[in-house]
């Protein structure tokens, strides 16, 4: 995988951009500085980057070493510091109730056993109280062609992530077609699923 998304990443250009992911931007709100925050497969840093300028105490965990050298290059442009780990998600040692923000935007790379496994992982990572933040494609997506896996089996529906985080409170939860404006990968009209979740006390 991790040669895969590294010759994806191989450009000096952001190829999804360095503004952060539109629906996390909307969330500031729920942020508090001095926060801990977790971004999930942050490739390029624009998530990552974003909640550091927020205040928190990030840290970023990234697959592909390209991607983690322009994710430092965009931090040490907008002056913030993100502490950022080289590592596959399905074989990371997730840490235990760490953080207090856990944000996955777009990561439906795997195949839906690894999905949960990556789902479940952010759930061990996250705090009591602590929030999870996803956003992903759904199926209308197929129809649309502008970004995400064209494989059904990896794409996002409420019932999806209601299932997977049947324990925890849903304090957001919608499937809408916004368009994207996301670097050269993620632009059009998009069928998406957003959430934000809340571990409870």
């Amino acid at each position: 995988m991790s040669e895969f998304w590294n010759a994806r990443f191989d450009t000096p250009e952001y190829i999804f951009g360095t503004a952060p992911n539109a629906f996390l931007a909307t969330q500031a709100h729920r942020l508090r500085p001095g926060q801990r925050a977790l971004a999930v497969a942050d490739g390029e840093g624009r998530n990552g980057v974003w909640l550091a300028e927020q205040g928190l105490e990030v840290h970023a965990v990234e697959v592909a070493p390209n991607a983690i050298a322009k994710a430092r290059r965009l931090a040490t442009t907008r002056g913030v510091t993100v502490q950022i780990e080289e590592a596959d998600l399905l074989t990371w040692d997730w840490p235990e109730a760490e953080f207090d923000v856990v944000a996955g935007i777009f990561f439906q790379f795997g195949q839906p056993a690894e999905q949960a496994q990556i789902i479940a992982g952010m759930k061990r990572a996250t705090r009591a109280g602590g929030l999870v933040f996803l956003e992903g494609y759904s199926p209308r997506q197929l129809q649309y062609q502008t970004g995400g896996p064209s494989n059904p089996a990896q794409l996002w529906t409420e019932d999806l992530l209601r299932a997977w985080f049947a324990d925890w409170e849903i304090l957001h939860l919608i499937e809408h077609e916004p368009i994207l404006n996301e670097g050269r990968k993620h632009v059009g009209r998009s069928a998406v699923v957003d959430a934000v979740m809340r571990r409870p006390d």
